[in-house]
């Protein structure tokens, strides 16, 4: 053996010095010199905008798992609660820092980061040569507003984040980089301070389609002054007593430029979720996706965030996740028109097709969720039963509809993973508007915010004949009298109210609970109310008895539990994990 070894190991240094040179001189083939990547400001600038949707099911950009899936809006779905990580974020009682989709979505996040770093540092070196100084100035704005994105998302998700910037990267400090530096604020402020680049360089309106605009900056500006304005995030010092009534104001004065520009509600709510329709005047911003027969190329540009989302049995590969929930039926309830506040989830009701009672619904519900007896999307032909459920007897028979296109339309990838190329949008007009109301209700002007609300809702009330014409004995929805809005209470209750039934299923429920200080109340309520469904004699979503949200803790989710070991030290993780 000894002899044999010797022999090779002759053999193969004999061929190392022969053949060094040759390896040496070998060109890799798929790889970009840096520095000549570098020397191509624009492309660089291309390259960090690739980064918006370069998203999977396991690290949804997104964020559907972390905010509906782990709200009242939702359950995960699939073939039982083991399929995939996400089953810790609906019950939370179980939350750990150790599930690889955590870790796999903070990396993919400061991968994101990184291209944005990369690409300033091209235009700050040669934006101007190569560009002109005005689009130099321009493309800068729109990759901080595109770092500032990625960095909302961070701080969304794990609060207790390192801010790594361009001079970071020339300097290679990454792994010296802790994530206490800032706090909270700080981090904001400097989200803020990215957007607000954003906001006073870009104009209004681009040429080019997908890029960002001064529109898209005021509708983060405002979603960070909002978020701000209620506290630090943690229950015990974020809610109503906590309200920063200067940054309201400024919530205010950022929708009123949304307000003034050519972004508008578009008149079908049902029209709002079809891909021919994608970016109407309602998509202020969105990452946009497409279809191989629109860009010729092999699979298009898939939206990889939802393909797990399909409808079981309707689509190639529907693999049935993203279910909404009883609670979320109950909440498009209607008595007199109106939400029925106090009694909604008293009992179980659920409309059946051409079955009409004397229990009325808000049109949106038949826009947003697939039920079986109506048909999917609109479409008569792929009318949904029972056996359009992988598993009801935990997620029940319920799918969700906004994030598909019709079943006609088909997928944009169908072997051996479905996606669609349906856009994501990141902000709609009327999601900005009820951020407006929101602020106007906290500043004392209840009856703009009334004005906002009751827009929104005749825009729903329209939303009937061109779509869900089969659901029109089932539907009724009125505007609310000035009576609800005498004071602030009841106004902020008819405010979150629409939220909810305005973008449910739109991936942010959970986080406009825990922005009100609301989430522990809500969550631990709609645990013990949600393990008791049925449907048609079909008992579900019994696992909910092992959950719990933990005020003080589960706020936020933990920095994974790689990335806390990756440099010993460096990191803090968040309190309670």
């Amino acid at each position: 053996m000894k002899k044999i070894s010797i022999y090779i190991l002759a053999v193969v240094t004999m061929f190392a010095a022969t053949s060094c040179n040759d390896f040496i001189e070998v060109e890799p083939e798929g790889v970009i010199d840096e520095n000549l990547a570098m020397e191509n400001p624009e492309k660089m600038v291309t390259s960090a905008y690739a980064m918006l949707g370069d998203c999977w099911y396991s690290y949804p950009f997104n964020l559907w798992p972390y905010g509906d899936v782990a709200s009242d809006d939702c359950l995960k779905g699939g073939s039982g609660t083991t399929d995939t990580g996400y089953h810790p974020m609906e019950i939370w009682s179980t939350l750990t820092s150790t599930p690889g989709e955590f870790d796999e979505l903070w990396y993919r996040l400061y991968c994101a980061v990184s291209r944005c770093n990369r690409a300033l540092v091209s235009v700050e070196e040669y934006g101007e040569a190569k560009l002109g100084a005005e689009t130099a100035r321009q493309r800068e704005a729109e990759v901080r507003f595109l770092r500032a994105h990625f960095y909302f998302k961070l701080v969304t998700m794990f609060r207790q984040i390192p801010w790594i910037d361009e001079e970071v990267y020339k300097n290679n400090t990454q792994e010296q980089t802790r994530n206490d530096e800032f706090t909270y604020e700080q981090l904001f402020q400097k989200i803020i301070d990215d957007f607000k680049m954003g906001y006073d360089v870009l104009p209004a309106e681009q040429a080019d389609g997908g890029r960002v605009n001064k529109i898209a900056a005021a509708s983060y500006l405002a979603k960070c002054y909002l978020t701000l304005a209620w506290g630090d995030g943690y229950e015990a010092t974020n809610g109503v007593a906590h309200i920063n009534q200067d940054y309201m104001k400024k919530v205010v004065e950022y929708t009123a430029t949304v307000k003034a520009s050519k972004y508008g509600y578009l008149e079908d709510f049902g029209d709002i979720f079809l891909p021919e329709y994608k970016n109407s005047k309602e998509s202020i911003f969105a990452v946009q996706c497409s279809d191989y027969k629109d860009d010729n190329t092999t699979f298009g540009r898939a939206n990889w965030s939802n393909m797990l989302n399909g409808c079981w049995g309707i689509w190639s590969c529907g693999w049935d996740f993203h279910k909404p929930s009883q609670n979320l039926v109950s909440a498009f309830k209607t008595k007199d028109g109106l939400p029925d506040f106090e009694n909604f989830d008293k009992e179980i009701a659920y409309p059946v097709n051409g079955k009409p009672t004397a229990q009325k619904w808000d049109p949106r519900l038949f826009h947003t969720v697939g039920m079986p007896t109506f048909p999917y999307k609109y479409e008569a032909e792929y009318t949904m039963t029972k056996a359009n459920s992988r598993t009801p007897n935990t997620y029940g028979y319920y799918t969700s509809m906004k994030e598909v296109p019709q079943r006609s339309k088909g997928e944009t990838y169908n072997s051996p993973w479905q996606a669609f190329a349906m856009n994501d949008y990141v902000f709609r007009f009327s999601d900005v508007m009820l951020m407006r109301a929101e602020a106007l209700i906290e500043t004392g002007n209840l009856q703009e915010a009334r004005t906002i609300i009751n827009d929104i809702r005749q825009r729903a009330k329209n939303s009937v004949e061109k779509h869900i014409q089969y659901a029109a004995d089932q539907c009724d929805i009125a505007l609310y009298p000035e009576s609800y809005f005498q004071d602030k209470e009841t106004a902020r209750k008819c405010l979150q109210w629409e939220r909810r039934l305005e973008l449910a299923m739109e991936n942010g429920r959970y986080f406009d609970l825990r922005r009100w200080g609301i989430a522990s109340k809500t969550l631990n309520a709609y645990f013990e109310k949600e393990m008791n469904d049925v449907y048609d004699g079909q008992t579900y979503a019994q696992y909910l008895k092992d959950a719990h949200y933990t005020a003080g803790k589960n706020e936020f989710y933990p920095v994974p539990y790689n990335q806390m070991y990756y440099v010993p030290g460096l990191y803090t993780q968040n309190k309670g994990y």
